[in-house]
C-alpha cells in the first residue's frame, strides 16, 4: 500500500471513529432524559404485548385521574399523597412535595413526572392538572376512554370562599 492511500484510510477510520464515539455519547446522555408515558394500569400490569414493566428508580410519566377521598396533605409540610386511577382499574399512589397546580382537584386529569419508587408507588417532581375539558393529550386520552369524569363536590364553605 503507497504512503497516500495509508494516510487516506487512516484520515477516513479517524472520522468514522470520532462520529461513532460522538453519537454513543450523545445517546448514553439523551438515554437519562428519556421519560417514558405509563397509565396506572400499564404501571401495574406491565406496558404492551410482552407487559413490560418499569424499573425501580426509574424517571417516567404518569396520567390518569386523581381518585376522589385520596387526597393526603402533610400539616407540617408541602407533602401530598393522592392515588391516580384509569379506565383498566391501575391505582397507583403519587407522592409529591410542593405546590399543586390552582386546577388540581379530585376528580381531573393529571400528569405526574417522577421517578418510581416501589411497583405501585410514584415520587413525583412535577404535577401537571388538565386545564380543559377539550384538551388531553393523547395518551391520557386513550387511556381513560369509556371512563366518567367525577364530578367534584364542595361544601358550602368552598362554595363561599374565603371571604378576602
Amino acid at each position: 500500500m503507497n504512503p497516500r492511500r495509508k494516510k487516506r484510510l487512516t484520515i477516513v477510520l479517524a472520522i468514522v471513529l470520532g462520529l461513532g464515539a460522538s453519537i454513543g455519547l450523545l445517546l448514553f446522555a439523551l438515554q437519562q432524559n428519556i421519560d417514558l408515558f405509563y397509565t396506572p394500569t400499564e404501571l401495574v400490569n406491565g406496558k404492551g404485548k410482552d407487559e413490560i414493566k418499569p424499573e425501580v428508580g426509574q424517571r417516567l410519566r404518569i396520567g390518569g385521574l386523581v381518585l376522589p377521598g385520596t387526597v393526603e396533605r402533610s400539616q407540617t409540610s408541602l407533602q401530598v399523597s393522592f392515588k391516580l386511577s384509569d379506565a383498566g382499574g391501575g391505582i397507583v399512589t403519587i407522592n409529591f412535595e410542593g405546590i399543586l397546580p390552582d386546577l388540581f382537584r379530585e376528580g381531573q386529569g393529571i400528569v405526574a413526572q417522577g421517578e418510581l419508587a416501589n411497583a405501585t408507588t410514584v415520587n413525583a417532581f412535577e404535577v401537571l392538572a388538565k386545564h380543559d375539558e377539550e384538551y388531553m393529550p393523547q395518551e391520557v386520552a386513550e387511556a381513560l376512554e369509556g371512563m366518567e369524569h367525577f364530578k367534584p363536590e364542595y361544601t358550602e364553605a368552598q362554595l363561599k370562599g374565603s371571604g378576602h
